[in-house]
């Protein structure tokens, strides 16, 4: 993505109607082969699903909880807006949870993500005045924990176990699997 693109993301939270392109995005940002064109899939660790409609729709509008989204529309163009990533804020005391963070396969490595990111880390900071940042990362996920870390997120050594059994999560294809915390201050 270029930097006349970039420039052009508008963030908003998401509506009821925005579900279904949540869902579809967030899917084709971790599983399936979709996927393996971005570098954040976990069609290697995972089959299943990564969310579903009715996961995201408790999500939306729910007291505490943002589900923001950036999109893009192309000037003149009259074409709706196309959404490129989301990403999921919860207000937990002092803390804001970061979670459900997807960008288009297509586009990841182009810097919207860190747009994202920036963003929800401004609504945590300065609309919900919280002091950190948290959030989950498979530890298996090297590559994803080092791009986190770029950012001043650090590793907590605060683990938690994957939800085996719970196909809500998806289906593992290994038994190793864990999380950790990672935590930035604002």
């Amino acid at each position: 993505m270029n930097a006349t693109v970039e420039a052009r993301l508008q963030f908003r939270a998401a509506q009821p109607a925005d579900v279904a392109a949540i869902v579809a995005l967030v899917e084709s940002a971790y599983r399936g082969d979709v996927s393996r064109q971005g570098w954040t899939t976990e069609a290697d660790l995972l089959d299943g699903q990564r969310t579903d409609p009715d996961g995201v729709r408790a999500i939306v509008g729910k007291p505490g909880n943002r589900l923001l989204l950036a999109e893009h529309t192309s000037p003149g163009s009259g074409q709706a807006a196309a959404l490129l990533a989301c990403c999921h804020l919860e207000k937990q005391g002092e803390a804001c949870y970061f979670g459900m963070f997807a960008v288009d396969p297509t586009l990841q490595g182009g810097g919207v993500g860190k747009q994202m990111m920036a963003q929800a880390e401004r609504i945590a900071a300065q609309e919900w005045r919280c002091t950190k940042m948290e959030m989950t990362v498979i530890t298996l996920r090297d590559e994803l924990i080092a791009w986190y870390e770029r950012r001043g997120y650090r590793r907590s050594g605060v683990f938690k176990p994957f939800p085996y059994g719970d196909a809500r999560f998806g289906i593992p294809k290994r038994d190793d699997l864990r999380f950790e915390l990672l935590v930035k201050p604002l």
